[in-house]
């Protein structure tokens, strides 16, 4: 998508998943699409749920376009996105009707995704969300990395503004609480230099530090929690939903018309697949059938990103990587649901 997508946003709990056991001692949260984790946030509004086992809605005042491409993808409606961005606010779901950004019969479509109300974290749910957003962040400069190394500044600069533009306003509250230094700046300076002088060779330097800063970012949680495998793998089901909603709205009649949104998923699938590497060998002796499932589903998802350059025809369609990434959040399920068993126990 052109680069006016990318204003500051905030995040309604776009990346958080659910414990299916539905205890009424345990409230959860929940994303629009991945369905498992041990979670203690807030819910302003009931509403927000769709049901026992229910996903939270998506808050189309407030979720970044990764969350709005769920939309474009499942609609097959192209910059929809854009579209749902550039006509807030809205005073109810069916302000998409009034307003035409969709129509009708569009809407009941994707009604039971749709809210306006706003989510609050609390416990876990808020640091899965901290790092998962983070994660996103790690996604788009690997990318980035990618496209500079290859020579091709243009196409890296969007990745680079992406954490500063999109990410950073949504985060910047929760990096305060935790005592992070701010590194806005140097964000907004990389992306600056990449645009008005892609050979500077201060890019190099400003680039690696910035990957510092957001790995700064995630050592701010305790090293226990960001080795524990139910925490890394709500992590890694959050940023997998995001990828899944860029790869739907990059690919059209199998071929791949949104490098942009290529490129992002590519980022964040990356990233997933790095994560799992540090709590592989634990997976594989605690959770032996989740562990070979994940790590098959996550090696056959990293084909479907063969380079950071696109392919003209779509390895795989969207449907193929839901399939993929379905197969991960229904498996990081059973260790959740069996962590969750042994803590009562």
């Amino acid at each position: 998508m052109i680069k006016s997508r990318y204003i500051l946003l905030s995040i309604a709990a776009c990346v958080i998943v659910f414990l299916s056991s539905c205890s009424e001692n345990t409230p959860t949260a929940e994303t629009p699409s991945t369905p498992a984790a041990n979670t203690t946030a807030q819910v302003k509004e009931a509403s927000v749920h769709s049901g026992h086992g229910g996903k939270a809605k998506i808050n189309i005042n407030s979720a970044i376009l990764s969350e709005l491409d769920k939309f474009e993808a499942k609609l097959g409606v192209p910059a929809l996105s854009n579209k749902i961005q550039a006509s807030r606010p809205y005073a109810s779901p069916e302000d998409l009707v009034s307003k035409k950004v969709i129509t009708q019969q569009q809407f009941d479509e994707i009604k039971d995704m749709v809210t306006v109300e706003e989510v609050v974290l609390s416990g876990e749910a808020k640091d899965v969300d901290y790092m998962t957003k983070l994660g996103l962040m790690k996604g788009h400069l690997l990318v980035a990395k990618e496209l500079l190394e290859q020579n091709q500044p243009k196409q890296a600069e969007p990745h680079i503004g992406h954490p500063v533009e999109e990410i950073y306003v949504d985060v910047e509250e929760q990096l305060n609480e935790r005592k992070v230094k701010e590194f806005k700046t140097n964000l907004v300076s990389l992306t600056d230099l990449v645009k008005s002088n892609p050979k500077d060779a201060k890019i190099k330097t400003n680039f690696t530090t910035s990957m510092a800063n957001v790995d700064g970012a995630i050592a701010a949680l305790p090293a226990e929690q960001r080795s524990k495998q139910e925490f890394v793998l709500q992590v890694i089901n959050g940023l997998l939903d995001a990828a899944n909603a860029e790869y739907g709205a990059a690919v059209a009649k199998g071929k791949i018309t949104a490098p942009i949104e290529y490129q992002d998923s590519r980022g964040f699938v990356v990233y997933s697949h790095e994560l799992y590497k540090t709590i592989s060998s634990q997976m594989a002796q605690a959770n032996p059938e989740a562990h070979k499932a994940i790590d098959t589903a996550l090696t056959e998802l990293l084909k479907v990103w063969p380079a950071a350059i696109p392919p003209i025809q779509a390895v795989k369609t969207p449907d193929d990587v839901t399939k993929l990434v379905k197969t991960i959040e229904e498996n990081t399920q059973k260790v959740l649901e069996k962590t969750n068993t042994k803590a009562q126990n």
